[in-house]
């Protein structure tokens, strides 16, 4: 791994958009699937701990929260590992303490101590792979970006769609505990896909102007100007909103069909349909993504995907029958892949490669804020209100609402305050690029001269390298 840098993203280092990056592609597919579905697999187990503890339900369902809560309320620790450390180092750490958690949890003899190893170890680990590649993959690719993200975020249902099952098989054949050991030992691979996260090398620079360069660049390790970024706080604001709603329905959508009458199997089914169809709709999202057309307007694309969510909650709401509900479930899974391709592409194109490392911490810690203070009061306000009337409609209802302002304060919000600023250099390295720029074409003939002496000069001293071109391995395809 070498030695410890700060891990900034070289810059001048052109992603290559394929050769190695699709081994880190396979990565962040893996990782991505093992961060959403294992909080989900591991409820498979809590009819046993019940069973072994003597607790209730809600006492094992805080362990899929916690995981949760440690996924998202540790991004800017993440952050600024990964700016001191480096992706490659953060995430062989995070796999050990991903898989660490869940062996010593099968030894554990209560439920806090449950909590505290399955709950804060393993997800903390999940933290620290899944941010991380993130952002190597953001480094990777470039034009192929949308593509890219598409695919990784299809791990997510497909490792859901195996993981429960399997989940059940480990439960049947070796209980709780040696099931929890066997998913210690799958969570290693964590540590695999972090040694694919191979660095990307920047150009090799003469000894004159490097030693300027080192003692120019100063990386923070948590870069709190991307809130100078309008469109990055609406950003932010908009997910924060979103996340209120948009996992409610596949949470409720069971118990809906179970109140309409019908079969815990048939019921059950229901996510079987939409986690089939959300696992094509990644893929196929982030191919339209990628389109000349589409791609600089990715942001109303994504705000379009959100709208669509919504709408879907709201003509959910008026199912009757089982018919119903699988037509819900299948525009339900399309609008939530959409979705799910989309959000980490559309942060990356806000802030750029170089401030993405500390904005997706920041946006997964306001998310994590808004899961944690907004569903207390929410959860308290469907229940009473399913409790008083009986029907999942307005629990749908008020999901959908919650998402639809979501994508308008995104789309209004990137229409009315950030279309002006699209024209005006981003950074400040941009705007001296441009003024050297403005200068070399106001040359006068003199100097015109004196650069054309020099590149002469320059081609005698070193004729070895006139007409070669020079590759980097490291980012060769």
């Amino acid at each position: 791994m070498g030695a410890v840098v700060a891990d900034d993203g070289p810059s001048g280092v052109k992603a290559p958009d394929g050769g190695w990056g699709w081994a880190v592609l396979f990565g962040c597919f893996i990782i991505t699937g093992f961060s959403y579905a294992f909080p989900k697999a591991v409820s498979v187990f809590f009819k046993e701990l019940i069973r072994e503890f003597g607790i209730g339900y809600s006492d094992t369902a805080w362990i899929s929260s916690i995981l949760l809560a440690m996924l998202y309320g540790t991004g800017p620790l993440c952050s600024v590992c990964v700016n001191r450390f480096g992706c490659r180092p953060v995430m062989l750490v995070g796999g050990l303490f991903a898989s660490m958690g869940m062996v010593i949890a099968s030894f554990c003899t209560s439920i806090v101590q449950i909590y505290l190893t399955a709950g804060v170890i393993t997800g903390l680990g999940l933290a620290l792979n899944f941010q991380p590649s993130l952002i190597m993959l953001n480094r990777y690719f470039d034009k192929r970006r949308p593509l890219a993200n598409g695919l990784s975020a299809a791990g997510s249902p497909v490792f859901l769609c195996a993981l429960s099952p399997l989940g059940q098989i480990l439960q049947h054949e070796y209980g709780w505990r040696g099931g929890f050991l066997i998913l210690g030992g799958m969570l290693l691979n964590c540590c695999v896909c972090g040694a694919l996260m191979r660095p990307l090398e920047p150009p090799k620079k003469s000894e004159a102007t490097q030693e300027p360069a080192e003692k120019k660049v100063k990386k923070k390790l948590l870069d709190f100007s991307v809130f100078k970024d309008g469109g990055f706080v609406i950003y932010a604001l908009a997910a924060s909103i979103m996340v209120l709603g948009l996992f409610v329905p596949p949470v409720f959508v069971v118990s809906y069909a179970k109140d309409l009458g019908y079969q815990d199997t048939k019921a059950a089914f229901l996510l079987t349909i939409l986690g089939f169809i959300d696992i094509f709709a990644r893929p196929i999202c982030g191919m339209v993504a990628g389109l000349k057309w589409v791609r600089p307007r990715c942001v109303y694309l994504f705000s379009f995907a959100m709208i669509f969510n919504g709408f879907t909650d709201l003509m959910g709401s008026m199912s009757v029958d089982y018919g119903g509900l699988v037509v819900f479930c299948i525009f339900f899974g399309i609008s939530y892949g959409m979705v799910g391709a989309l959000q980490f592409e559309v942060l990356m194109a806000i802030v750029g490669t170089q401030k993405f490392s500390s904005a997706i911490g920041l946006v997964l810690l306001a998310e994590a804020m808004a899961v944690l203070i907004g569903p207390p009061s929410a959860g308290k306000k469907r229940r009473k209100l399913l409790d008083a009337t009986g029907r999942y409609m307005f629990v749908f209802i008020i999901a959908g609402i919650e998402v639809t302002t979501s994508a308008l304060v995104l789309a209004l919000g990137n229409f009315f305050c950030i279309k002006k600023r699209s024209e005006e250099p981003h950074t400040k390295e941009e705007a001296a690029e441009r003024e050297e720029l403005n200068k070399s074409e106001n040359k006068t003939p003199e100097d015109a001269k004196v650069d054309s002496i020099e590149v002469e000069q320059f081609l005698k001293d070193e004729p070895e390298k006139n007409g070669e071109v020079v590759t980097n391995p490291e980012t060769c395809v």
